[in-house]
């Protein structure tokens, strides 16, 4: 995530940087027309939300395009994606935080705490409850996954099958953050996307 805030706040750009930011502009451009073959009108396009972002000066308060176009920036430089399951209602993960806090489940390890923290740097508010963005660092993925499973056992059944995917998730997540720390890199951030 610290390559992707440079990214973002950089006065001058490496050839690099530069030669990434066209990578993420087209993807950009491909999202707009995908929305607009759907009949989705957003104030601002994904890409001018970019060059905005980019700019670091976005011209509204309230508009998702600037969250998609984080998400692509975010692509450009993150791997291994996985998907989590599909809700129908991001509010759910507040009941599950009940019910995981009732277990002694500690507050900053509670999906509702994490899932929608929000993006590492301002962006103006998507509007509607989604596209959400969350942040958890790496680095807390082995508790996340150990304190789930000590408490798996107990939680009420409509529960246990997304504790159960979130505790499998960080325990591989967890495994790699080991790996790269034993290769000298220091993966920083896991980040969530709801759309």
């Amino acid at each position: 995530m610290r390559t992707v805030v440079r990214l973002l706040t950089a006065v001058e750009r490496t050839g690099e940087q530069e030669r990434t930011l066209a990578r993420i502009r087209a993807e950009c451009e491909r999202t707009d027309a995908r929305f607009e073959e759907r009949g989705i009108a957003l104030e601002v396009s994904i890409g001018r939300a970019l060059d905005e972002l980019v700019e670091g000066a976005v011209s509204t308060d309230r508009c998702p395009a600037y969250s998609y176009a984080f998400y692509q920036v975010v692509a450009a430089h993150f791997s291994d994606p996985t998907d989590l399951g599909a809700w129908r209602r991001p509010s759910w993960f507040h009941t599950l935080d009940d019910e995981l806090a009732r277990y002694g489940v500690p507050r900053e390890l509670l999906p509702g705490t994490f899932l929608f923290s929000g993006p590492p740097l301002r962006l103006p508010h998507p509007g509607d409850a989604v596209p959400a963005i969350g942040v958890l660092p790496a680095r807390r993925a082995a508790a996340l996954a150990d304190a789930y499973a000590s408490v798996l056992a107990r939680l009420d059944p409509q529960f246990r099958d997304a504790a159960r995917r979130f505790t499998d998730v960080m325990r591989w997540e967890a495994e790699e953050w080991r790996k790269a720390r034993a290769l000298g890199t220091t993966p920083d951030t896991l980040l969530f996307w709801f759309h």
